[in-house]
């Protein structure tokens, strides 16, 4: 009887973590930025939306994020880091978010580029 109740334990634990790791999405996007500055603030605006991990290469100008889907997704991740100021491929970051950027993280973007015009 004990060992049915172990091997059903080991039954149900083992689902579980199939289950949570199946949630388990790693995905990029691209994100407008200029240093390492940057990455730290689109790195925490994506963890604010959810990601569980969040790293921004300023090289290649790419946001890799892992996150569990039924908790957040790519899109309200995107949405966090143009609220914080920066462009990604779907949402112009936040004017007014982007205004208060420091110096050096003020990238161009395609509403400056537009006005200086």
């Amino acid at each position: 009887m004990n060992k049915i109740k172990i091997l059903a334990a080991a039954i149900l634990f083992f689902a579980g973590i199939t289950t949570a790791s199946a949630q388990m999405k790693t995905e990029t996007v691209k994100v407008s930025g200029n240093c390492g500055m940057c990455a730290k603030h689109i790195e925490t605006a994506a963890k604010k939306a959810g990601a569980t991990k969040a790293k921004w290469d300023k090289t290649t100008k790419v946001l890799t994020v892992s996150y569990e889907g039924s908790k957040t997704s790519n899109d309200d991740i995107q949405k966090k880091v143009a609220a914080a100021g920066y462009d990604t491929e779907k949402y112009a970051g936040d004017e007014k978010a982007y205004n208060s950027l420091d110096e050096c993280c003020q990238y161009e973007n395609k509403r400056k580029a537009e006005t200086v015009k």
